[in-house]
C-alpha cells in the first residue's frame, strides 16, 4: 500500500478514525466490540452501505479477540452454556450476513435495529450488578435466544453482543463477568459467520485503504482497553452516553428512509 495514499486517507478521515479509536478503548474495556457504534458512525458518512456491514464486522473481530482470549485465560467462559447460545446463531449469522438486500431497506433495518439496541442498552442496570450465583438457563432458550440474535445480527452488520448481554442479565443467566464474557465470544464468532456470509455475495466490496487504518486504529484501542480500567465513565454511563448516540442516529435514518 502507498505510504502518500495512508497518509492522505488519514488525513481526510480523522474526525473517523478518532471516533473508533475512542469507541473501542470504552467498549473494550466493558468487554463489548463496539459494532453498534461503527455502524452508526459509518451510516453518516459517505461510504458505500454495502461496505459498512462488512468494516463494523471486521473492527468487532479486532476488538474481542482480545477479550475472548482474556476471559479464557481468566477462566469466565463455561462452554457447557455458551455452547447452545452459539449453536444456530453461527449458521443464522451466515445466513443473515449471506442475504442480499437493498441500500433502502438496509438502513430502515439498521435504523430499527439501532432504536431497539439503544432502548437495551439505556434500560439494562443490572451490568454491574453483583457476582452471585445465577440459576442455570434452560439449553432449548439459550438456542433461541442464539439462533434469532445471530440472524439479525449477520445482516444488520454487528456481533450481536448488544443484544444478548442485556438479555442475560435480565433473565440471570449468570454473573456479570461471565455474562461479558460469552457476549464477547458470541460477537466474535457470530462477526466472522456474518462476514463470511457477506464475503458469500458476489457484489461484496471494501475499501482496504481507509479499512486497513480503522482495522489497526480498533486494534490499538482495544489491546489498550482491554488493559486499563475505565475512570472516566462506569459501565453503566457508558451504555446511557451511548444509547443516547445510537438513538440519535437511528432516528435520523428512520426519518431519512421511512419517508422518502
Amino acid at each position: 500500500m502507498d505510504i502518500q495514499i495512508i497518509f492522505e486517507s488519514i488525513l481526510s478521515n480523522w474526525h473517523l478514525i478518532s471516533l473508533f479509536f475512542i469507541v473501542a478503548i470504552l467498549y473494550s474495556s466493558v468487554g463489548f466490540g463496539g459494532g453498534s457504534s461503527y455502524l452508526a458512525i459509518l451510516a453518516l458518512t459517505g461510504i458505500v452501505f454495502t461496505q459498512i456491514r462488512a468494516t463494523a464486522l471486521l473492527c468487532n473481530i479486532v476488538v474481542v479477540s482480545g477479550n475472548v482470549f482474556f476471559f479464557i485465560q481468566q477462566k469466565k467462559l463455561n462452554f457447557k452454556k455458551v455452547i447452545p447460545l452459539v449453536l444456530l446463531s453461527i449458521p443464522f449469522a451466515f445466513l443473515g450476513g449471506k442475504l442480499k438486500i437493498s441500500q433502502h431497506l438496509f438502513f430502515i433495518l439498521l435504523g430499527f435495529t439501532l432504536l431497539f439496541a439503544a432502548i437495551t442498552m439505556w434500560f439494562s442496570k443490572k451490568i454491574v450488578s453483583s457476582n452471585e450465583d445465577k440459576n442455570k438457563s434452560k439449553t432449548i432458550k439459550n438456542i433461541s435466544f442464539g439462533g434469532f440474535i445471530g440472524f439479525i445480527s449477520g445482516m444488520v452488520g454487528i456481533g450481536g453482543g448488544i443484544f444478548l448481554a442485556p438479555l442475560l442479565h435480565l433473565t440471570n443467566w449468570d454473573t456479570p463477568k461471565k455474562i461479558a464474557a460469552t457476549a464477547s465470544l458470541f460477537i466474535l464468532v457470530n462477526s466472522i459467520a456474518g462476514l463470511i456470509g457477506q464475503y458469500s455475495n458476489p457484489d461484496f466490496n471494501i475499501d482496504w485503504n481507509l479499512t486497513s487504518i480503522l482495522l489497526l486504529t480498533v486494534f490499538i484501542g482495544g489491546q489498550t482497553g482491554s488493559r486499563i480500567s475505565n475512570n472516566f465513565l462506569t459501565p453503566i454511563q457508558l451504555k446511557k452516553t451511548t444509547a443516547i448516540l445510537i438513538a440519535f442516529v437511528s432516528i435520523r435514518i428512520l426519518v431519512k428512509y421511512l419517508f422518502t
